[in-house]
C-alpha cells in the first residue's frame, strides 16, 4: 500500500455542482464531499445562459474548503455536462455568457445544417446523435445572430475547458468533451475541420485536444493565493461528466451496458471503435470518446429532468417533497396506469411539467394522473420503459447484454433502479452514486501513474464503492406495459 494521495473532483451537473475530495492509497478510494452548491440557468435578454463567473467562484470555494479540511492536494480536475461552451476574445475575456443548451435559439437550425452537409455525411464523419442543441447547432445560431462576434472570437472552450483555463491560463480541450460537439471525428480523434468549414464556421477557434488524464499545469498564482491551495496540479480528467461516470461503471468483460442516470439518461455500451452505420444513424445513437480511446455508443434520452421540473413546480405551489417522500408517494400510486414518452418535444423546455404530462395523456387517449405521486410514478415507469426500448437497439453492435451498471445521481432513486431492472429484464448494478467524481479522481490518478489502465480504475472503484444489485421481477406485467408504452412512441 503506497502513500495516500488526495485529489479534488469538481463535478458540475446541469442542476447542481459539488467538490468531492478523493483519497487513494493505491488500493482503495474514499470519497468525501467538501462543497455542494446549486446550479441552473439564469435568464437574459437572449434566453437562458450559465453564470460561469459564479460557478468559478464555487470552484474556488471548493478548493479552499478542501485545503482547510487538511487535504494535501495532488491534483484537481473539472468535469461538466457536454455541448455548451464559451467564446473568448483575443485578450482572453468571455464575449458573452455561455448559453444554456435548452436555449430555444437553435430551433430549426439542424435542418438548415442538412442543406449544407447531408445528414448521412454528417453522421458518417461525427457519429453524433442528432439533437437540436449540439454545439454545431449552437454555433450556427451564433453565426446567424452575431456573425462578427463569432468571426472575431479567438477561442472556443467547452465548459470544463473554460474553468480549467481560468485555473491555469491554458487553452485546451480534451477528447471526451470535444466529442460531444458534432464537430469531432471519433475514429480519427480529431476535429472534422472539413465539415466545420463547409458549414461556414471558423476552425481557428478550435483548441488543441488532449487525452483524459493530461496535466494542464499548476494553478495560477492568483488562484493559488486566493484559495490557499498553492501550486496544485490541474489535470484534465474525462471532462465530460458521462465519460467520467462510465469510467467508474462496475462493468467487466463485454456483456454489459450502462445507464448514466441524472438530468439525462444515457443508455448504451462501451465499444473499441465507433459505429456509424445507417442502422446506428436511424436509431439516432451517438459515438462519444471515453477513457483509453474507447467509444461510448449510447442514446441520450430525457432523464430525471421531467421529475425535477415537476418538483420545481410543486414547490412553487407549496408542496415540497424530499426524495423519500416522493418515492413513497410514487410507490403507493397505481402501477402502469399512464405513460409518457420522455423525449416528446413538449417536455424539452422549462415550464409547467405536470400540466404538460396531463396534456400528453389527453393527446394519447390516456387517463391523466390525478395526484403528485401518480405523476412521479408515471415518469419513473416511463423512463425505465424507454431504457428498455433502447436496449432493443443494442443489437447494432453485436453481443448479448446481461447486466446494466447504472451510475449517477439517479441511483439515489431506488424505485427507478428497481423499475429499470424490471423494464429491461436485466440485472441492474446500481452505483456508485458519485460515479462521476470517482471516475474524475481516478483519471487524475492515472495522470500520476498511480493506476495504469481503465480496467484498474474500475477494479479500484468497484472494490471501494460496491454497487447494489437489482434483479428483474414481474416479467409478464412489464411485458404488457412495454407493449402499451411502445404504442405511444413516434413511428
Amino acid at each position: 500500500m503506497g502513500a495516500t494521495a488526495d485529489y479534488l473532483a469538481i463535478d458540475l451537473g446541469a442542476s447542481s455542482g459539488r467538490g468531492m475530495l478523493g483519497s487513494f492509497d493505491g488500493q482503495r478510494l474514499s470519497l468525501r464531499e467538501v462543497h455542494r452548491f446549486a446550479n441552473g440557468p439564469v435568464n437574459s435578454a437572449s434566453g437562458p445562459c450559465w453564470d460561469a463567473s459564479a460557478l468559478f467562484g464555487e470552484i474556488k470555494r471548493a478548493l479552499s474548503l478542501a485545503v482547510r479540511s487538511g487535504a494535501s492536494l495532488a491534483g484537481v480536475g473539472v468535469d461538466t455536462w457536454g455541448v455548451d461552451y464559451g467564446l473568448l476574445s483575443s485578450t482572453g475575456e468571455l464575449l458573452e455568457p455561455p448559453r444554456h443548451y435548452r436555449n430555444p435559439r437553435t430551433h430549426g437550425l439542424m435542418q438548415e445544417a442538412f442543406h449544407r452537409v447531408p445528414r448521412a455525411l454528417l453522421y458518417e464523419r461525427t457519429g453524433i446523435q442528432f439533437l437540436e442543441f449540439n454545439t454545431l447547432d449552437q454555433l450556427l445560431a451564433d453565426q446567424r445572430a452575431a456573425p462578427t462576434r463569432l468571426k472575431n472570437a479567438a477561442a472556443l472552450l467547452f465548459m470544463p475547458d473554460l474553468f480549467h483555463y481560468w485555473l491555469t491560463g491554458v487553452r485546451q480541450t480534451e477528447h471526451t468533451i470535444a466529442s460531444t460537439s458534432q464537430m469531432y471525428d471519433p475514429g480519427a480523434g480529431a476535429w472534422a475541420e472539413d465539415i466545420i468549414a463547409t458549414l461556414g464556421l471558423p476552425t481557428h477557434i478550435l483548441p488543441r485536444i488532449a487525452a483524459p488524464g493530461s496535466p494542464l499545469g499548476p494553478l495560477l498564482r492568483t488562484v493559488a493565493d486566493e484559495t490557499g491551495a498553492g501550486p496544485v496540479s490541474v489535470i484534465a480528467p474525462a471532462s465530460h461528466d458521462t465519460a467520467s461516470a462510465v469510467a467508474a461503471a462496475p462493468g467487466t468483460g463485454s456483456d454489459w451496458a450502462y445507464i448514466s442516470s441524472g438530468t439525462w439518461s444515457l443508455v448504451g455500451r462501451e465499444l473499441p471503435a465507433p459505429v456509424r452505420t445507417p442502422a446506428a444513424m436511424a436509431a439516432n445513437f451517438t459515438n462519444e470518446r471515453g477513457v483509453e480511446g474507447t467509444i461510448r455508443f449510447h442514446k441520450n434520452i430525457a432523464g430525471l429532468w421531467l421529475l425535477q421540473e415537476c418538483q420545481r413546480v410543486w414547490a412553487a405551489q407549496g408542496r415540497v417533497y424530499s426524495f423519500e417522500q416522493l418515492r413513497n408517494l410514487a410507490l403507493a400510486a397505481e402501477p402502469h396506469a399512464t405513460f409518457v414518452d420522455p423525449d416528446d418535444a413538449s417536455f424539452a423546455e422549462f415550464g409547467d411539467m405536470p400540466a404538460r404530462i396531463r396534456d400528453f395523456c389527453l393527446r394519447t387517449a390516456q387517463r391523466p394522473p390525478e395526484s403528485d405521486g401518480a405523476v412521479a410514478r408515471c415518469i419513473l415507469e416511463s423512463l425505465s420503459l424507454k431504457c428498455g426500448v433502447v436496449t432493443a437497439a443494442w443489437k447494432i453492435p453485436s453481443g448479448r447484454v446481461r447486466t446494466i451498471p447504472t451510475t449517477g445521481g439517479g441511483v439515489h432513486n431506488t424505485l427507478l433502479s428497481k423499475f429499470t431492472a424490471d423494464a429491461t429484464a436485466r440485472e441492474v448494478l446500481a452505483g456508485p452514486v458519485e460515479a462521476t467524481a470517482a471516475g474524475n479522481i481516478m483519471t487524475q490518478a492515472l495522470a500520476h501513474r498511480r493506476v495504469t489502465s481503465l480496467r484498474e480504475i474500475r477494479a479500484v472503484i468497484a472494490a471501494s464503492l460496491p454497487p447494489r444489485v437489482y434483479h428483474p421481477k414481474s416479467a409478464a406485467a412489464w411485458h404488457q406495459a412495454r407493449t402499451r408504452f411502445v404504442s405511444l412512441l413516434p413511428l
